[in-house]
């Protein structure tokens, strides 16, 4: 006899989508940074002097079945301490059995007549890289976007602070939040015709009023084509981009 029975229906993958801009001959760059973290390129839309880039991903499944899980052994433990509190409660303690406590408090040590030990301090953290002090940051910034000599100057001077003039060349929300941002920064001043050479700079993940360290004679907010100065702690190479994390950052 034939099965007759329904079969089950195989789940719906449900997609969430992303519209970017980037600058044009900046395409690949933005392509290759998206598709790193998961999205999928649907369709290219050029501009005169920019390309909308749209972008998908399969939405994450909600695991009800493991919340489920995590809910109950919650409840087993908070009734498990209750029943401990209730039980310390019921407990007398024979006053005989408790040792007696001393009245007066122990007499204090007297202050020591020797000259108290020189304590010694941290060495002051290195003095900010630049282009005046540091040839590999000049060559840096003036070199290929990508390669060994980038990898090298990453590994060399990881967890260094550098300075320097940049731009803001584009900036994305950073995984659909609406305050947060990935912000890539170019050397230099900003320009839409040309490139001042050295690699791509990432802001990943931050907040524009907050994480940024904006000085005080600074707007309260930057956008694309913003030219500031940096002051940045040295991050990992994450081909194409050279992750940055601010420590200062002015408009110029």
């Amino acid at each position: 006899m034939a099965d007759t029975g329904a079969r089950p229906q195989a789940d719906t993958v449900r997609y969430e989508t992303k519209n970017v801009q980037a600058i044009r001959g900046t395409e690949k760059l933005m392509i290759a940074k998206w598709e790193k973290d998961g999205w999928e390129l649907l369709a290219q839309n050029p501009g005169k002097l920019r390309t909308e880039l749209t972008f998908r991903r399969p939405k994450p499944k909600v695991q009800w079945k493991l919340f489920a899980i995590i809910g109950g052994v919650l409840a087993v433990c908070a009734i498990i301490v209750l029943i401990g509190v209730n039980l310390s409660r019921d407990d007398t303690t024979d006053p005989e059995s408790t040792p007696a406590t001393e009245s007066s408090s122990a007499p204090r040590d007297e202050p020591s007549a020797a000259p108290d030990e020189p304590v010694a301090t941290a060495p002051a953290e290195d003095a900010p890289l630049t282009i005046e002090n540091n040839a590999d940051l000049a060559a840096l910034l003036t070199g290929p976007a990508e390669g060994p000599s980038v990898e090298a100057f990453a590994q060399k001077y990881a967890g260094r602070i550098v300075e320097f003039d940049g731009a803001v060349a584009m900036m994305n929300a950073h995984e659909g939040y609406t305050t947060r941002y990935d912000i890539l920064i170019v050397s230099g001043d900003f320009s839409e015709t040309h490139s001042n050479g050295g690699p791509s700079f990432q802001f990943r993940d931050v907040n524009l009023t907050n994480d940024l360290h904006l000085t005080d004679d600074s707007p309260e907010t930057i956008g694309i084509g913003t030219n500031v100065h940096i002051i940045a702690r040295i991050g990992s190479f994450k081909d194409p981009l050279f992750q940055l994390e601010p420590v200062q950052t002015r408009v110029r």
